[in-house]
């Protein structure tokens, strides 16, 4: 692929776009020894809908369910949300270079509100934002990057993936776009095999150095 190739990029949000991801795996932990009685369900749920998670970890907990959604909304709305170094800048370069640009989470449109609240202009950064109730299913399906390279009538040949997370990585792979694997929650030798490239931030990257 080369730079002029690239028509659509497409961001996970947690880890890529914002720094969030040890406040994630410090909520989750706690509440794998709480509810569960282990001590790494923080590493399998990263990249996944609460749905997902709810289903698969807590299958028939009706209680418990509306428990961890109930401290998980809580725990989005005191966070802090901090962006990725270079990654406003790197995104106002794609746009100005006439790519198109979305948000691909798996989140939920009320913890995207409680970070609109805190950074309103990451609506008007990215041309699209979509969530988790978009997609059919959850990561490592690719479903979600998949939607989103149809919303802007993309091919995976087109179409850059920026990811962190184990399920993510294995989304993007899935879906034939070309990899850009973030090592800001596991270390390059764990991403490498799932990206094309791994980078540490946006910080002094351009297009060129991805393609």
């Amino acid at each position: 692929m080369k730079s002029n190739d690239v028509k659509v990029a497409l961001f996970d949000f947690d880890g890529v776009v914002m720094d969030t991801e040890t406040q994630y795996s410090t909520f989750w932990h706690r509440v794998g020894e709480e509810y569960l009685g282990v001590d790494d369900l923080g590493e399998k749920v990263k990249g996944q809908t609460l749905v997902n998670i709810l289903d698969t970890f807590f299958p028939g907990m009706t209680r418990q369910q509306a428990e961890v959604a109930e401290k998980l909304n809580r725990c989005e709305l005191q966070m802090e949300y901090a962006y990725i170094p270079g990654v406003v800048d790197f995104v106002k370069e794609l746009r100005d270079r006439g790519v198109k640009t979305a948000i691909v989470t798996s989140s939920n449109d009320l913890k995207m509100e409680a970070v609109y609240a805190t950074h309103p202009e990451v609506k008007q950064l990215f041309d699209r934002i979509l969530t988790a109730g978009m997609f059919r299913a959850s990561k490592p399906d690719p479903d979600c990057f998949l939607t989103g390279m149809a919303a802007f009538g993309a091919g995976p040949q087109e179409t850059l993936v920026f990811e962190d997370s184990m399920n993510g990585l294995r989304a993007a792979r899935a879906s034939g776009a070309r990899v850009v694997g973030l090592a800001t929650t596991f270390t390059h030798e764990v991403v490498a095999p799932w990206a094309d490239v791994v980078i540490d931030d946006f910080k002094d990257i351009t297009l060129e150095k991805l393609t």
